[in-house]
């Protein structure tokens, strides 16, 4: 998974470019900011940035975090960097960062843990905020002609996808997308006043992280 981002970082926002997801996105662009209004938020999973420039401008910090290195040259390219430090880590081991984050976000990478690693990474995570902190996990509905093809499932439920890139190579991607009770069930008792939101190409639910 680690190398696939990698190698996929120069064209990775290319997937923001559908023409069917633009209106999704606009609304998720103008409510997912004031959701971490003044809040110094640590971000998983932070990729190239693209959620991160919309969270940074209002938010009081950000801790942006991700495994490779090579996504977050990206990012630091798009954001102020008074506002954000980048670290280098791993999502299920995450470093101390010595901030108190009071929010938390995880973009497009629940759907990439194993569903039985899931409450596993949100013990982690939680750990690394303080009581009370505003969580936003955000991810993607399947959508067919939309979403790429699921190729296979695991005896665990998993489901995976065939990915190519442009330098010509097949990855094999594990992708899941998880229904609202799901969502419910993996987080009950880590979490109080979920609330989860739906568009046509995309899901997130949005709660108070209890501690780990």
């Amino acid at each position: 998974m680690q190398r696939y981002y990698a190698d996929r970082a120069p064209e990775y926002d290319s997937i923001y470019a559908k023409p069917e997801r633009q209106a999704d996105l606009r609304l998720i662009e103008r409510w997912l900011p004031e959701v971490f209004r003044g809040r110094t938020v640590l971000e998983i999973a932070c990729g190239t940035g693209h959620w991160t420039q919309f969270i940074a401008p209002v938010a009081a910090g950000v801790v942006a975090i991700d495994s490779a290195p090579e996504t977050i040259a990206i990012a630091r390219a798009r954001v102020p960097p008074a506002k954000v430090d980048f670290v280098i880590g791993d999502a299920y081991a995450l470093p101390d960062t010595g901030r108190n984050c009071s929010g938390g976000f995880a973009g497009f990478w629940i759907s990439h843990v194993p569903k039985s690693r899931v409450r596993e990474f949100l013990r982690g995570f939680h750990a690394r905020l303080e009581t009370g902190a505003k969580v936003v996990l955000l991810d993607n509905r399947f959508v067919e002609g939309s979403s790429t093809p699921i190729g296979e499932r695991d005896a665990e439920g998993n489901t995976f996808q065939s990915r190519s890139l442009r330098d010509g190579t097949t990855h094999r991607v594990l992708k899941n997308f998880p229904t609202e009770s799901e969502l419910r069930s993996v987080t009950e008792g880590l979490c109080s006043e979920l609330r989860y939101l739906a568009w046509q190409h995309y899901w997130a639910v949005e709660y108070v992280a209890i501690a780990a």
